[in-house]
């Protein structure tokens, strides 16, 4: 008389030697997610920041340029959006994340920066 699961034994008896280990099978995805993770997400996370710090930091007399291309001087600063003047007598509104890039930072900024590269020169000595 045969045991009850004597027909998976033969399944589970292979002369076939043992194949690579679990570490090996998962090294090229491990080198995958590395690189997608430096070449990738790393660089677009500090970009997202940096532009944050970049909007954060918006104040009365900055020079921008808009996303879509609009020059102006923000004349006003609210909570999501700024006033830009882009013309004598042309105010408009926008959102603060439409502005791309801060071509001159205003007289307040250049102090402001001025003074935190002192206190960092100071504190580094």
């Amino acid at each position: 008389m045969l045991p009850m699961y004597s027909f998976i034994l033969p399944l589970l008896q292979t002369d076939q030697p043992a194949g690579p280990g679990l570490i090996a099978n998962l090294l090229p995805f491990l080198a995958i997610i590395l690189i997608f993770y430096f070449l990738i997400i790393r660089p677009q996370s500090k970009k997202r920041k940096e532009t944050e710090r970049m909007l954060g930091a918006l104040k009365k007399g900055d020079k921008i340029i808009t996303i879509g291309g609009i020059y102006g001087t923000i004349q006003n600063v609210r909570e999501t959006t700024v006033i830009v003047k882009v013309d004598d007598n042309v105010k408009l509104e926008f959102l603060r994340s439409a502005i791309s890039t801060i071509l001159t930072p205003s007289r307040d900024n250049d102090d402001r920066n001025a003074q935190s590269e002192r206190d960092s020169s100071e504190s580094g000595e």
